[in-house]
């Protein structure tokens, strides 16, 4: 596996999906999803450019950081999977920006543990697929007032994950919605895309990309 060479070829991936939308390719931020990835190899990819990193567990997560730290390296984290409240306390002291805010119940138990104002990002279901978590997008505004009224937390703009598909052309409609309704409700980000689709979401205008195999490779057993 050659992360360097990997991860020259997804930044080359960008640019020419940015050039092709016309934009700028400082307006992506590539965060490299390193759940099941070493802390060695996040180090790699680190020392190789890769500011941004996105954990699905915290509790791989809390081991993980520490180790990355331990190896020199001080990425942005970034909670990319589903949290449960319980572990609300524990992920406002690890992560940087959480993308998947899920409910309201669960921003309360963040704002009432978050020490200081803790960037999110509302998760939608743009799918509306009942296997995932989400507010519907009709939800959105009213969760959005709820949200952004609480003391600790920024929202920062929305998250969705598309129906998983071997032709990422049939992820634009729902990458595309996900922008009209930032558009409305006039927020800056917008997380979207993985390994398989990432270019139509930078079409689409994805200011983050969540990219896990075309780093980092088929997932491996976690390592110290």
């Amino acid at each position: 596996m050659n992360i360097v060479g990997n991860l020259a070829s997804v930044r080359q991936r960008i640019d020419v999906a940015c050039r092709r939308a016309g934009r700028s390719i400082e307006d992506v931020t590539l965060v490299g999803v390193s759940k099941g990835v070493s802390a060695r190899s996040v180090a790699e990819a680190c020392a190789a450019g890769l500011t941004d990193l996105g954990e699905n567990r915290v509790q791989e997560a809390a081991a993980k950081i520490e180790a990355v730290t331990v190896l020199g390296e001080q990425p942005s984290w970034h909670l990319i999977g589903h949290l449960q409240t319980n572990k609300a306390k524990t992920a406002t002291r690890l992560f940087d920006i959480l993308h998947s805010v899920d409910s309201l119940r669960l921003a309360q138990a963040l704002s009432r543990r978050a020490n200081e104002r803790l960037p999110v990002l509302l998760e939608v279901n743009v799918a509306q697929d009942a296997a995932k978590f989400g507010f519907a997008p009709e939800e959105v505004t009213s969760a959005l007032a709820a949200i952004a009224a609480l003391p600790n937390l920024d929202v920062r703009g929305l998250m969705t994950i598309a129906p998983l598909t071997d032709d990422p052309e049939t992820s634009r409609p729902f990458f595309r919605r996900l922008r009209e309704l930032r558009d409305t409700l006039g927020l800056a980000d917008l997380s979207m895309g993985m390994t398989g689709d990432f270019e139509v979401a930078i079409e689409e205008g994805a200011t983050m990309i969540r990219v896990g195999r075309a780093i980092f490779g088929p997932r491996q057993e976690t390592k110290g």
